[in-house]
């Protein structure tokens, strides 16, 4: 192949890409989509119902000791098994290297077993009650800066509410559970 024929394909690309980048360029300014004066667009309020009745009470609004009423410990078991893979659940109480048991955990003090638990966790005291464990379930570093635990928190309230019905079955003597 002699450099006439190399000129001629070289020729042929660059005016292929000229002609597109002109035809670009002409579907532009035919085109044109008018730009908006104020980009974006307005959300609704807070207050403001879009489903033509009165909206359900969200979750969030239930009392923790009525959901615990309603609570399945059969879906909470499922909601568990992701925990056991840093948490014993078994009635030996023994820990596993990344997380103490669960066993009891249910008006048990905190940082009481033998695990090494971070210093903000052994700072914190007191029992885990149901409101404690609903809250640090929900937001375990919110409730307790600089814990170990990595898991980021359930938002749901009705599976937290399972899960802590879970866990209070796993005792040899429940807790009794709060008055709705």
């Amino acid at each position: 192949m002699d450099s006439f024929e190399l000129n001629k394909i070289a020729g042929a690309v660059l005016g292929a890409t000229l002609f597109a980048m002109g035809l670009g360029i002409v579907s532009d300014i035919l085109f044109a989509a008018p730009h908006p004066a104020k980009p974006g667009y307005d959300l609704p309020a807070a207050g403001e119902s879009h489903g033509g009745g009165a909206a359900a009470a969200p979750e969030a609004a239930i009392p923790l000791p009525t959901l615990l009423a309603k609570a399945d410990p059969k879906k909470g078991e499922g909601l568990v098994k992701a925990c056991a893979a840093c948490h014993s659940i078994d009635s030996s109480g023994a820990a596993k290297s990344t997380g103490p048991s669960l066993y009891g955990v249910i008006d048990r003090s905190v940082a009481s077993t033998s695990f090494s638990y971070s210093d903000a966790m052994k700072a914190k005291g007191g029992k885990w009650g149901y409101d404690q464990i609903n809250a640090f379930l929900a937001n375990p570093k919110g409730v307790v800066a600089g814990t170990k635990m990595s898991y980021a928190g359930e938002k749901d309230p009705a599976k937290r509410a399972d899960i802590i019905a879970y866990l209070r079955s796993l005792s040899a003597n429940p807790a009794p559970l709060p008055n709705p």
